[in-house]
């Protein structure tokens, strides 16, 4: 009933409006039996609607219901002269209002305000182990979609800039080398020297080098660099002028260095980077073209020149260099850059097999052991795959953090156990 006591019936809620405007969109109601096809909007109290001076704007005149916690209206009759504040449309017609405050059970809001207001980092922490399993699976499996698709839009603008998928497979290949700390600088050094001038030197990795670390900065700044690094400064030279990179050239000081072990010192990570690019003629090709996880891992870890066994950085020598890319960051590779590549494009191609590829990838290979998922592990969450890590750090950075408990179906369970 609406507080003026007309019936209400709900035929289609419609659809939640995730941009402005009233809240839901293509409702149909039945209203003292007259039926209304239009918007819903809701606030917590009826004063809102004026507050936001939605009876200003005509966005507004479709609103059929006014759905409010409390109906805050003054509820005394109205003097000579007055008149009733109430919502009204741009017109001045009044909206029905529905009111929720005292047709909802005190526990059901208790219950949410206790996810909200829950110190802890994943708010259902102490209640996790109530939920069925059946629930948990189908959230994982929602977020998990919602983190391919996230990811494959990130993909999608790369191609977009390129319109070459063997450019977008490089360009996200160089990024994920980056491995977040130097990522930036790794996505400005791929679109100063596109794949194809790589390509032209594919059969000499010492001309391959020359212009990444050249472009990069990386062979400046040496007082007395070694025999390897003036070698390539020459060869550089030389080709910075055939491809005109010298005005490309990124300044040393984007690289970060700091808190990284050597192994992920940015100097062995861009050796490691033109192995596999000469190594591999097509980056595309491989990440699309091999589907089994054992196999690609095996392409990836790659050794780059021999310099790079007994240096971590130009000039400087070491006794316990580890050149080879390692197997966890091979793995990282399948998990942030040949999922989301299959992933979109499944979407350009419209093809649901490539999607089925990057899902089975993902279960094939062990999960990610990081804060996140040590925590939903230490609740009893059964973290087995990369399927599950990725799906629980989803999880919890789209509704744990933010708290949005009833748009999470763990929460909306929690919320409504009785």
């Amino acid at each position: 009933m609406t507080t003026d006591g007309e019936p209400v019936d709900i035929l289609h809620p419609g659809f939640r409006n995730p941009n402005a405007g009233p809240d839901f969109l293509n409702a149909r109601l039945l209203i003292n039996d007259v039926e209304w096809v239009g918007t819903v909007e809701a606030h917590v109290k009826a004063s809102d609607w004026l507050a936001h001076k939605h009876q200003h704007d005509r966005a507004y005149d479709n609103v059929i219901l006014h759905i409010v916690w409390t109906d805050d209206r003054p509820t005394q009759p109205e003097l000579p002269g007055m008149a009733r504040p109430r919502p009204t449309r741009t017109d001045g017609s009044p909206l029905p209002t529905l009111e929720l405050h005292g047709r909802t059970g005190a526990d059901l809001l208790g219950r949410y305000q206790a996810l909200t207001e829950s110190p802890d980092t994943i708010p259902c922490a102490g209640q996790f182990r109530a939920v069925k399993p059946l629930r948990i699976t189908a959230m994982l499996d929602k977020v998990m979609l919602q983190r391919l698709e996230r990811k494959a839009a990130d993909v999608k603008a790369l191609y977009e800039a390129t319109q070459d998928w063997e450019e977008t497979a490089y360009r996200l290949l160089a990024i994920n080398f980056g491995f977040k700390i130097n990522a930036e600088p790794m996505a400005q050094l791929s679109r100063a020297v596109p794949h194809k001038a790589l390509m032209k030197h594919r059969n000499s990795i010492r001309q391959i080098e020359a212009i990444l670390f050249g472009t990069s900065g990386l062979l400046d700044g040496f007082e007395e660099p070694d025999e390897y690094a003036t070698d390539l400064r020459q060869e550089y030279r030389f080709l910075a002028a055939k491809y005109d990179l010298a005005e490309k050239q990124l300044p040393a000081h984007v690289w970060k260095w700091g808190r990284l072990r050597p192994a992920n010192f940015p100097t062995l990570r861009l050796a490691q980077f033109a192995r596999l690019i000469a190594n591999h003629g097509s980056l595309f090709s491989l990440f699309v073209g091999i589907d089994d996880a054992p196999a690609l891992l095996k392409k990836l870890q790659i050794t780059p020149t021999d310099y790079w066994k007994s240096h971590y950085r130009f000039g400087k020598t070491t006794e316990k260099a580890a050149p080879t890319l390692g197997e966890a960051s091979a793995q990282n590779i399948l998990i942030n850059t040949v999922a989301p590549l299959l992933a979109a494009y499944a979407h350009h191609r419209d093809r649901q097999e490539y999607i089925d590829r990057a899902i089975a990838l993902l279960e094939q290979l062990p999960p990610e052991r990081n804060t996140i998922t040590k925590g939903w592990s230490a609740l009893g969450l059964d973290v087995r795959s990369a399927f599950d890590s990725q799906a629980s750090i989803e999880l919890f950075n789209a509704f744990c953090t933010p708290k949005k408990c009833l748009s999470c179906q763990i929460g909306a369970d929690l919320v409504g156990h009785k």
